[in-house]
């Protein structure tokens, strides 16, 4: 099954509703009073200039044909960013990908990409694709991260990574973060993809198998992958504070090629060093 748009559309919006403190927004708090976190549907209607029935109806999902004026302005009243507004345009607006549509082919490398990354030796490189899917990689990604090669094709996948696997647990110093992280990146991957029941697969999966998946999915948090540094404890080199730069594929936006980068003449510096002389022979993809 696919996802479901219209329960989508009404978590989403409740969860930026919750996070919205009325007495900073100049509305009378009416303590004990108030039943959930946040504002109530009639006082987002009234920031937002639009009738509560037109809201009500945008947040209970009963048509996905609202003009872009009503998103706009609701969005300005839930002082969403870019990010979140975009993925409320896509949730609210008519899917445009007819029905019966064939399902997303599976996405390949190209061969010049894989070479590109196995040219690259002294920082971890990989491609991700849809729902945190690991593409291709060069030897020292494999070696900082996981060895790709020998899991599964239908496990080489982050999100399940993050969750499922003990080892990533410790890898990354700050394991919630790069959970939330994570979840962000594949929600907004999914509100790209909604038709694709693989996406719906793998939510299902994740929540059944993992409880702080659960929770975090629930936030409805949204990433986009652009750039940023995660705090790696590796077990064989120790502590290493890398950055990511992230470059998406012009002729494919669902793949995104991630390069480490590290600070010059830096104790990081020196354990990826160690780790790139120290790490196994990787066999050809």
């Amino acid at each position: 099954m696919a996802l479901d748009r219209r329960a989508e559309l009404g978590e989403f919006l409740r969860s930026r509703r919750a996070r919205l403190k009325p007495e900073e927004l100049g509305l009378p708090d009416y303590g004990g009073r108030r039943r959930v976190p946040g504002l109530r549907r009639e006082e987002l209607a009234r920031l937002a200039g639009v009738s509560v029935d037109h809201y009500v109806r945008l947040e209970q999902g009963r048509t996905l044909h609202f003009s872009e004026a009503v998103l706009d302005a609701v969005a300005r009243a839930l002082q969403l960013d870019d990010v979140e507004r975009g993925h409320l345009y896509r949730l609210a607006r008519p899917y445009t990908e007819p029905a019966g549509a064939p399902e997303l082919q599976p996405q390949r490398v190209r061969p010049g990409l894989q070479r590109l990354l196995d040219s690259t030796t002294d920082v971890p490189v990989y491609i991700v694709g849809r729902y945190t899917n690991v593409l291709a990689w060069n030897d020292l990604a494999a070696a900082l991260i996981t060895d790709f090669g020998a899991l599964p094709p239908e496990e080489r996948n982050f999100a399940r990574l993050v969750f499922l696997d003990e080892g990533m647990r410790s890898l990354y110093a700050d394991w919630r973060g790069k959970a939330a992280d994570t979840v962000g990146y594949l929600r907004l991957d999914i509100g790209r993809h909604p038709g694709d029941p693989a996406a719906a697969a793998l939510v299902e999966e994740l929540s059944a198998a993992s409880p702080e998946f659960r929770e975090i999915w629930a936030e409805h948090g949204l990433k986009e992958k652009t750039h940023g540094r995660y705090l790696y404890r590796h077990p064989v080199v120790g502590t290493l504070d890398l950055g990511f730069e992230t470059l998406r594929l012009p002729d494919d936006p669902d793949q995104a090629l991630i390069a480490h980068t590290v600070e010059q003449d830096s104790p990081s510096q020196t354990a990826l060093r160690l780790l790139a002389a120290t790490r196994p022979s990787m066999p050809v993809r």
